[in-house]
Order: C-alpha cells, then structure tokens, then sequence
C-alpha cells in the first residue's frame, strides 16, 4: 500500500514514500516539542482509513489508540536497530503477525478488471492493525536500508525512504524542514 504525499498542518502527514514509516512518524517533534498525531481511536482509524482500510472496531474507548501507540513504538525499535546495523529484535513484531486474520478476495471493476484484495478479520485492535504491522515487516525484510533516513533537520524526527532518482533526499520535506534549513541558511549570512 503505496501513500501520497501529505503535510496537511493539522496532520499526520503521509511524506515518507513508505507507509510504516508514515505510522512511525505519527508521533513527531513539532516546533512546541513532540506531538502525536494519534489523540483518539477514531485519529487511529481515519490513518487506516487514508490507507484505504476500511476500519470500525469494537472495543473498549482507548483500547485501538493504546494498541496503535505500543505498535508504533514496536516498529520505531525495529527500524532504528535495523538502521544501526544491529540484530533485530523480531518477537514483538512477530506477536503482532500471528495475530493477523485476513484472506484474499477477488473483485471485478465495471470495465471487468479482476482484482486482487487482502480482507483482514478487525474483531480486535490488535488484527485492526495488522495491516501496519505486515507493512512494517515488508519493509524490515525487503526495504533497501540504505535509502530509509531520519530527516536531517537538528529538531525533526521524521523518518523517509529516499526513492529520489539520485538517492539524495535530505530533508522528510521540503514544505516542512526543508524550507526551514534554506531560511536558517540565509539568516546566518545576513
């Protein structure tokens, strides 16, 4: 599941060409300190709605938001070790995908175009976000981590996998740090 780039001020923003990293970077350091994008169950929901996952469920007020933040924090380890070259830590990761409940269905278009579409059972937080989970376990084993950076800006978080031609993305976002740093630069030389 590919994202589309978004820096929507009221966020979260959807900038960094993978969509686990996109989860990571729903907790992010804004110009006041952290800020997490993830408030309430339904903030869970409308994430995994802009993914095109389409999510109502059940449970106890709190209970999706709580499960979101801890798997969030479980996939921040996991990218960071794997960027520092360490061994990864996979049992958390792995505690979270043998909960995944889902099966393939075939669909067909107007035009008769059969599609392919994974259904996840969403009986519980945990399985609403197995989807993420598989996300970031594609990215662990498949991504190209030498392409996957923290912004560089001194006072931003945000992670990104650089799929620039050249491979030289610096900033999570040129709206964001990116124009911050230019400004930095010019005030320095004046």
């Amino acid at each position: 599941m590919a994202t589309t780039a978004s820096t929507n001020p009221d966020g979260p923003w959807f900038i960094a060409e993978h969509s686990a990293l996109d989860f990571i970077n729903t907790l992010a350091r804004a110009e006041k300190g952290q800020h997490d994008f993830l408030q309430s169950d339904e903030d869970v929901m409308q994430w995994l709605r802009h993914l095109g996952l389409q999510v109502n469920v059940p449970g106890k007020p709190g209970e999706l938001l709580a499960s979101a933040r801890k798997l969030r924090e479980i996939i921040r380890e996991v990218v960071e070790e794997k960027k520092q070259g360490k061994a990864v830590s996979l049992v958390k990761l792995n505690a979270w995908l043998v909960q995944a409940q889902s099966h393939l269905q075939l669909t067909q278009d107007d035009d008769g175009v059969v599609k392919i579409q994974r259904i996840f059972q969403v009986d519980t937080p945990q399985r609403a976000l197995a989807p993420v989970a598989e996300m970031a376990a594609e990215l662990i084993a498949q991504g190209q981590f030498e392409y996957i950076r923290q912004c560089e800006h001194p006072d931003c978080t945000l992670w990104f996998y650089d799929k620039t031609k050249a491979h030289r993305r610096r900033w999570c976002s040129m709206a964001l740090c990116g124009n911050r740093a230019k400004v930095a630069r010019f005030r320095a030389k004046s």
